[in-house]
């Protein structure tokens, strides 16, 4: 084997430049960027002919048998020589390295230390690229103890036998062990590394201490030193071995750390040092592994120790330092380590006084001398400052003394040894740092200003620039499995939230600088040389009230100031969008003193260390605006009745209420001398409104920590991640509900019966009698198996009684609503299957259900089945819908409005209910307009009933009025009616029609009014007139209070608090005006959830607490989410949030890995059985509806097509594959044209183009495609633009008949590895699937392989019909005979031209010499900031007119055409010859003149495409 190591240069080639705009910039590519190996590099490099001979999937030879030496071999030169370099890293763990070779062959007698490395490093490997870790060792798990139990003896051992790298990747791999608590084989070896045990560490004092304070966990300690006794000297030391083993690991943190001194700091060193501390923070943070771990860690006073390092004060140790404080943090939490409660205010200053008087005890009997510190009041030396004054004057030995009283150090005679360790200065900070009183956590968070500042935006450590690869630590808050308090779970959101927002402003705030360009003249003023719509310079900035502070806080309670800027040049609709600032809209003032030689410095790429110095920006403060003032200094109102002012000048004032908290801080800045910022902002910066609502969350989320109880206590442990998770499902929930009405769910008793699969079904009542065809629904179901379950629980007897799997049904009687049609109730139409009946049936009872939704299985139709029974069964509970979209609450509601709910019961709150496809309007206005309106229709139905009747006067007036008529009019001739028919004894049915009192009311109903043979039906329909007349009376008493409520405002709160029964909202909605709800009193019931897997964790959490508690519980019943965790996460713009921090881990996702029980919907209706293949094999059991299989629409084949789907590889177009006009903008221009020339040819044989999308996975494809659409398609009649042009994640959630995919990448698989983005792309199609990717590439990616596999079965070459036109008659199992195959890009473009041309002479139009370019000449943008744009993030605009107006100038570059393409042609020739030899022979010498003129014409009309004219 060449043991040298293979050479790799820019993976991007130097066939760059082609792409780039004459006069652009080239792109500079950073370090990270280059982690990216090329397809050729990996062919020609020693690793690959390795993992050819040794592992590689795919290879025709058999492998060679194992050899250790390969093993230390890749080790020594590869992995360990090229210092861990992630792109060959990468290049292993791509390749299968791990799956096929290391683990098979890991064994734990023979194995050297390279093979556990190597096993290590690939682990870590696959957690940074966010991919399945664990799989290798679950499919052979023999040896995962012995390799777990070796990996620990080399992380402990000594400096000289491992090097500090590799103790480095031991320390990550321990890390991402303790946060696999979900995965069982991991979590059996790292529980016993945490448990009791490991507390043989602890000083004897200090563990007879805690001992005697916890009388259980002594019985504990007891057992085990018997249970010692017995054990063999062998085993014995194993088990030693593993309970001092976390505390030997501190031992030589503490070593390491104390090496760097004053002169040099080697980087390896501080990386060990920081994953350490990242490992201790991981281990601090969830309560299992805390429990006892917190105490050996207080008793190692690794947190005093470190400080005093000199590390801590070194530049190089800032993210040390900041870890350390997060360290520092989680020590002193406020939990109680042993039952795991949350500690209140209270409970903290006990444990404070406790241990004060502790120190006063000992210092009383060690010190006279400290007399004074022995009796004064705690409050008198609690603080920091005291304390030194005290203690730092006292000598070692007297500070030894007080600490070995205080257990903290060991007794006297055992520590001569270690002098140097206790000295004075450790031993004083030991004693203050464990006494000085802290400020609550709570307090801290209140007193936090809630907008970034400079110093915190260009923080790297803690707002990572967009290039973050997940190589190095980070001082971030991770969102894990569990959490330890309510409190912890929050304040970690939090954090992370103000964090991924503050990263948002930094973009916008450089994109503005650059705009601007600012410089400094010689007079010192600054001058803005550009212009940026977001930002206006200030011409005033004056602060106009400063209010006194709130009885017990220190910042003012509210701080205002008026911002004047001039916004009389420009255009109009800009100054609209600065006038059109809203109340709430958050800005930033910003401070700008560019210096004197910067002005002809570019503004983009300033590295983040370096941004506020080189630019000049000194200051930025938020503030948000109150309104905008009008000439006589007054607000002006939002919603007033009074005309919009004019103004006579172009300034234009804003009123601002900046941040309280901030403010103070300045101004104690300022009172020591420092700059009074306040004077000297010289701009103002706006936002987009859609991504500007992080202080409304930030604020939500504040207030959150301050109320008291307020998660329900079914809840409570669920979401934090303990206890059985379980408990909160329908059947262990002690009130589920035994007997449930299922209204219109089942169509039939058939229906009924399969639906409960495994239960015996037995009919009640009358109705047993009745053949099973009469039974018609509504049913009322009885759950045996549940009344015998709360029966057990509320008489706990014998446990092993078999729980009766019956149903009892008895069928409920409809009554009529009236005798007019349109009182027939709308009725469900969908059979449901059993997994559907089942979650429906978990939904309507009280708990938590969990549904997973894969592609089709109708989710929605669930979801509105689950909130209509829940209307009917429970009248008086209120049902709020939360969901991540607003496209998704309009498909819920367009379903909620095909059942039969009563539409005045409904209601939408948010923008977006524009889009609604319906002619009503559910938002809040359009609501109270709803309700006005039928209320002076109904009074007219009153007016109706009193002429009818001939009763006199105004009753139809008011509501109020309308009651009164009721009661005295109405009533009492129905109850002298009912009286008449009692005396008879319902015995004569004429009397019922004869003696009916409204008969003329009712004259326009179809007659004759009384129908039926029997006295009850005659009697029936009585009633259901009378039942008619009351259901007007009664939304007439609900309407009363609008008649009272006189204003909109007032109205529409009415309708949200108390009418509406199901109430609508987005999840970043109910975020934002969770303040407004609760202030109304807003109550509800039962939530349901849709698309919960896109919903950010905190944003999920919100909506459970929009009410306040009352009584101190929440009443929130139900919680139904339903989501898919196989498709694609939340959307977090900066990757470093998302791998480090794990923020894109929904609530949904985290309690599917923390094992709740789900219900999995297992019948999908939306793709052909075939395309379903491609994306089922990750799930449990998704079959397919019947219609799938009988509608003919999925019987018939893709007219033109052989098969439904192809994957089709797409090789080099001029030697260029993917290319990058800049930073992560990947295209590729031989797929792009590809993809729209099969478009062109779908619509010339006749597919609609609404039936077909195109799709693909990153904006930079996009934009080029829809580029190459705009020039060849868009002004062409015969062809037009296709229905959608979007990436994968943007379509998520959406779906189409036909999808052109293109998956760009030609050097590495990039983001498509996540196989969440694989199921969506592969889920959208209902008829055909057509992918256009590099095959050599995707076909070895270990994760992809199981749709690969199936693609791979097919030709990899277009198959096409072109003598097909749709609609197809050709079945879909049959393929078609002699089909054109087609080779390549230039080919397919060719071959469309021509038969383009065929097409138009068919038609007779003769515009077929208006041709446009050659394949692959269309230019793309070459915009796409150098930001990693995530392609689901709503800046990716999805708006279809973008760009329609602007066409691309086609220039042709290619003078000589290449053999290649010439080739094409002529293959295109043939093929298209044997398609047209059916027409005459005339048009037969035309096509082969025109074939062969073709290669001739090289002006610049000739090309590839239909005209674009």
């Amino acid at each position: 084997f060449g043991a040298s190591q293979a050479q790799l240069d820019n993976p991007h080639g130097s066939d760059l430049n082609k792409y780039l705009k004459p006069g652009a910039p080239k792109p500079e590519f950073r370090k990270s960027r280059a982690a990216e190996p090329t397809v050729e590099q990996i062919q020609g490099d020693t690793l690959t002919s390795l993992a050819k001979a040794y592992w590689a999937p795919g290879t025709r030879q058999t492998h060679q048998p194992f050899s250790s030496d390969v093993v230390d071999q890749i080790y020594n030169n590869d992995i360990k020589g090229s210092s861990f370099s992630i792109k060959r890293v990468m290049m292993l763990e791509f390749s299968q390295y791990l799956e096929n070779f290391l683990w098979p062959n890991f064994t734990s007698t023979t194995a050297s230390l390279s093979h556990l490395m190597s096993i290590v490093v690939i682990v870590n490997e696959k957690f940074r690229e966010r991919v399945p870790a664990w799989t290798a060792f679950q499919l052979k798990p023999e040896q995962f103890t012995a390799f777990f139990h070796s990996a620990l003896t080399w992380a402990v051992a000594d400096p000289g036998e491992i090097c500090i790298g590799e103790q480095t990747k031991l320390v990550i791999f321990l890390d991402h062990c303790f946060c696999s608590m979900e995965v069982d084989l991991v979590r059996t070896q790292v529980q016993r590394l945490v448990s009791l045990p490991m507390w043989s560490c602890l000083l004897d004092a200090r563990r007879e201490a805690e001992l005697k304070a916890i009388p259980k966990w002594k019985k504990y300690w007891k057992l085990l030193q018997k249970k010692d006794a017995k054990e063999t000297p062998e085993n014995l030391k194993k088990l030693q071995f593993e309970r001092t083993f976390l505390s030997a690991m501190i031992q030589k943190f503490l070593t390491v750390l104390y090496t760097v001194q004053e002169k040099e700091c080697p980087a390896d060193i501080v990386d060990f040092v920081e994953r350490f501390l990242i490992l201790i923070i991981d281990l601090e943070a969830l309560l299992p592994t805390r429990r006892f771990f917190n105490t050996v860690l207080d008793d190692s006073h690794l947190v005093v120790k470190a400080s005093l390092a000199p590390l801590a004060m070194r530049p190089e140790g800032r993210l040390f330092s900041q870890l350390l404080e997060q360290v520092r943090f989680y020590t002193r939490f406020e939990i109680n380590d042993q039952t795991g409660e949350p500690l209140s205010d209270k409970d903290m200053m006990s444990v404070h006084y406790a241990r004060m008087s502790k120190l006063q005890r000992a210092v009383f009997v060690k010190y006279p001398e400290l007399r004074s510190l022995a009796l004064a009041t705690i409050a008198s030396i609690e603080d920091r400052d005291q304390l030194v004054k005290h203690f730092l004057s006292l000598t070692r030995d007297a500070l030894y003394d007080i600490c070995e009283y205080l257990h903290l150090v060991p007794v006297r005679n055992e520590e001569e040894g270690c002098k140097d360790e206790y000295t004075q200065q450790f031993l004083a900070e030991l004693v203050i740092s464990r006494h000085e009183k802290r400020d609550s956590q709570l307090t801290e968070l209140n007193s936090m200003p809630l907008y970034p500042t400079e110093e915190f935006i260009w923080d790297e450590n803690l707002v990572p620039g967009e290039y973050y690869q997940g190589e190095n630590p980070l001082a971030l808050p991770k969102l894990n499995l569990q959490f330890l308090t309510l409190h912890d779970y929050l304040l970690r959101n939090f954090k992370l939230f103000q964090l991924e927002s503050t990263y948002e402003i930094r973009q916008d705030i450089e994109d503005v600088v650059g705009r601007l360009k600012p410089w400094r003249a010689e007079d010192g003023s600054v001058i803005f040389q550009g212009w940026a719509r977001m930002a206006q310079p200030l011409q005033t900035f004056t602060i106009v009230e400063v209010a006194k502070p709130n009885i017990g806080e220190k910042q003012p309670s509210r701080v205002r100031a008026d911002v004047i800027v001039h916004l009389g040049g420009g255009k109009d609709n800009i100054r609209q969008e600065w006038e059109n600032l809203r109340r709430h809209d958050v800005c930033f003032l910003l401070t700008l003193r560019p210096p004197m030689a910067g002005t002809d410095r570019g503004f983009l790429d300033i590295p983040a260390d370096e941004y506020c110095q080189t630019t000049g920006l000194m200051y930025v403060r938020g503030c948000e605006v109150e309104g905008m003032l009008d000439e006589n200094g007054r607000v002006i109102e939002e919603f007033g009745s009074e005309p919009k002012p004019k103004f006579s000048s172009g300034n234009r004032t804003f009123r601002v209420l900046l941040d309280c908290n901030q403010y103070r801080e300045d101004m104690d800045m300022t009172s020591q001398g420092g700059e009074d910022v306040y004077s000297s902002f010289n701009l103002i910066l706006r936002r987009k409104p859609k991504e500007n609502n992080f202080k409304a969350v930030l604020e939500t989320i504040r207030d959150l920590m301050n109320t008291q109880c307020v998660v329900p206590d079914w809840l409570h442990d669920i979401i934090l991640g303990y206890g059985d998770p379980a408990s909160a499902h329908y059947t262990n929930m002690p009130n589920a509900i035994p007997e449930l009405n299922f209204n219109d769910t089942f169509l039939d008793f058939g229906h009924l019966r399969a639906s409960f699969p495994g239960y015996e079904v037995r009919v009640e009542g009358e109705a047993a009698s009745l053949p099973p065809g009469q039974l018609l629904p509504p049913f009322r179901i009885g759950f045996e198996d549940i009344k015998a379950r709360n029966l057990k629980r509320d008489q706990p007897g014998d446990d092993s009684a078999q729980i009766p799997r019956v149903l009892t049904v008895e069928l409920v009687k409809v009554e009529n609503r009236g005798p007019y049609p349109k009182n027939v109730p709308k009725k469900n139409t969908v059979r449901f299957t059993p997994t559907q009946v089942e979650a429906i049936r978990s939904g309507t009872n009280p708990g938590l259900t969990m549904v997973v939704g894969p592609p089709g299985t109708g989710k929605t139709d669930v979801a509105v089945q689950i909130i209509s029974n829940l209307y009917h069964n429970f009248p008086e509970q209120r049902t709020l819908i939360v969901t991540h979209s607003n496209q998704a609450l309009n498909q819920l509601f367009e379903k909620i409005m095909a059942l039969d709910v009563d539409e005045r019961h409904l209601l939408r709150l948010g923008h977006g209910e524009e889009a609604l496809e319906t002619e009503k309007d559910f938002s809040r206005y359009g609501r109270v307009n709803y309700v006005l309106a039928k209320r002076i229709e109904l009074l007219d139905e009153v007016t109706r009933l009193q002429k009818s009747l001939g009763v006199v006067g105004d009753v139809a007036y008011t509501c109020e009025t309308a009651r009164y008529f009721y009661l005295y009019q109405i009533l009492s001739r129905w109850e002298e009616y009912s009286a008449k028919l009692e005396q008879d004894q319902h015995k004569t049915k004429d009397m019922i029609a004869d003696l009916f009192p409204f008969h003329v009311f009712f004259a326009n109903a179809p007659s004759p009014l009384f129908h039926g043979s029997t006295y009850d039906e005659y009697y029936e329909c009585a009633q259901s007139c009378w039942r008619y007349i009351q259901d007007v009376f009664t939304q007439l008493d609900e309407f009363w209070a609008f008649e009272l409520l006189r204003s909109g405002l007032d109205r529409t709160r009415y309708l949200c608090v108390k009418e509406a029964k199901i109430i609508a909202m987005t999840c970043t909605h109910a975020a934002l005006k969770r303040q407004e709800l609760v202030q109304l009193g807003f109550k509800y019931d039962n939530i349901l959830m849709e698309e919960s897997a896109q919903i950010l964790e905190i944003e999920t959490f919100i909506p459970l607490l929009l009410q306040n508690p009352q009584d101190g519980t929440n009443r929130l019943k139900r919680w139904i989410m339903i989501g898919d965790h196989h498709q694609l996460p939340p959307v977090v713009k900066n990757m470093a949030f998302e791998k480090f921090s794990n923020m894109e881990q929904s609530l949904f996702t985290r309690l599917v890995r923390l094992n709740v029980p789900t219900i999995e919907l297992d019948a999908q209706g939306r793709s052909r059985p075939s395309i379903c293949s491609l994306y089922n094999w990750r799930y449990k059991a998704l079959g397919n509806l019947p219609h799938v299989l009988n509608h003919t629409d999925y019987q018939t084949a893709n007219a033109g097509f052989s098969f439904d789907y192809q994957l089709i590889n797409v090789p080099d177009f001029n030697g260029v594959g993917e290319s990058q006009p800049s930073p992560f903008f990947y295209q590729n221009l031989a797929e792009a044209e590809y993809v729209v020339a099969v478009y062109m040819y779908m619509r010339l044989i006749g597919y609609d183009a609404s039936r077909i999308s195109i799709l693909t996975t990153y904006n930079g494809q996009k934009s080029l495609i829809r580029d190459v659409c705009n020039a060849r398609c868009a002004n062409n009649p015969l062809i037009g633009l296709p229905h959608k042009i979007a990436t994968v994640d943007k379509y998520q959630g959406q779906q189409n008949d036909f999808i052109l995919l293109s998956l760009v990448r030609t050097y590495n698989v990039g983001h498509l590895r996540d196989v969440r983005r694989l199921v969506v792309a592969m889920s959208r199609s209902r008829l055909g699937l057509y992918v256009f990717a590099r095959v050599s590439l995707f076909k070895n990616c270990f994760e992809l392989q199981p749709a690969f596999n199936i693609l791979m079965k097919r030709p990899l070459q277009l198959h096409l019909c072109p003598n097909e036109v749709t609609p197809c008659k050709r079945i879909a199992s049959v393929t078609a005979p002699n089909p054109v195959i087609v080779y390549d890009m230039p080919m397919m473009s060719k071959f469309v031209v021509d038969f383009y041309q065929n097409k138009v002479k068919e038609l007779k139009v003769l515009q077929a010499r208006h041709m446009v370019a050659r394949p692959g000449e269309i230019k793309g943008h070459e915009t796409g900031k150098g930001a990693s744009r995530h392609p689901g993030e709503d800046r990716d605009s999805d708006d279809e007119a973008e760009g329609k107006n602007k066409y691309e100038e086609i220039t042709n570059e290619v003078d000589n055409e290449e053999a290649a393409e010439v080739s094409g042609e002529n293959k295109a020739a043939q093929a298209l010859e044997k398609v047209f030899t059916q027409g005459e022979e005339q048009a037969e010498d035309q096509d082969k003149a025109e074939v062969e003129d073709e290669p001739q014409m090289e002006t610049e009309d000739s090309s590839a495409g239909p005209p674009a004219s």
